[in-house]
């Protein structure tokens, strides 16, 4: 009887996975980028020896086909019913670290209640500054004995900046959902999400700067391509 009901249970996770949809595409920028300048270290000589090249402002990372990283990209909303069935916690860990006196990653993704690893690998003073607005804010010091430090956020929150004090440049964004159906566009401004069920849902792009576009799409057994184009916003007159 055991095993009928475990065989039961492999064919339902075997239909549930194969009627399940991706999403993926490419965020791009059209205009004339601005250069990004070089990082000014020189306050901590630890930052630059821990540096064989001179990091630059992260808020616009193109390729050569203008091809746009950090965009963070995810399912905004359901249009179908429930986005997820069952509330649960990933147990794979996130981490962002502190190297070279830069966030790596720039931007991050997390789920409500999953662990947030922060790392320090300079062997210098920082001291990590997060300003959400609906989960709680905290401001830590992680001295250069302190290797790691764990987090967790209890609410949904749009991407808000984290910061180091101790050096002004410093700077990543982080957004806290609860369902894992996001993602963020790599070295070539690529992303893919996937496990959708079937459905109709609306997906949004959010850069730092460039701000955010959304799209309606549906979602059945296949891949579904969904790309954006950025442009460089207007000044205010």
């Amino acid at each position: 009887m055991k095993i009928k009901l475990i065989g039961m249970l492999i064919v339902f996770v075997l239909i549930e996975i194969s009627f399940a949809g991706d999403v993926q595409g490419k965020i791009t920028f059209d205009g004339n980028a601005p250069k990004m300048k070089p990082l000014r270290m020189d306050a901590d000589p630890v930052c630059v020896a821990n540096n064989e090249i001179q990091p630059r402002k992260e808020w616009l990372v193109l390729d050569e086909n203008n091809g746009v990283k950090n965009v963070l990209v995810f399912v905004k909303e359901s249009k179908s019913g429930t986005l997820v069935d069952i509330d649960y916690v990933p147990k794979d860990k996130a981490v962002i670290d502190q190297k070279g006196c830069v966030y790596v990653p720039h931007v991050l993704g997390v789920m409500v209640g999953q662990q947030l690893d922060i790392l320090n690998s300079d062997g210098t003073l920082h001291n990590i500054h997060a300003l959400p607005k609906v989960n709680k804010e905290f401001n830590k010091a992680m001295p250069r004995s302190k290797k790691q430090m764990s987090v967790t956020f209890d609410k949904v929150e749009a991407p808000f900046k984290v910061k180091c004090d101790v050096h002004p440049w410093m700077g990543a964004y982080l957004g806290v959902f609860d369902h894992p159906y996001f993602a963020v566009t790599d070295d070539s401004g690529s992303y893919s999400i996937s496990g959708l069920a079937p459905g109709k849902y609306v997906i949004e792009a959010w850069h730092e700067k460039l701000g955010s576009q959304s799209a309606d799409i549906t979602v059945d057994d296949s891949s579904v391509s969904q790309d954006f184009t950025f442009k460089k916003p207007s000044k205010k007159k």
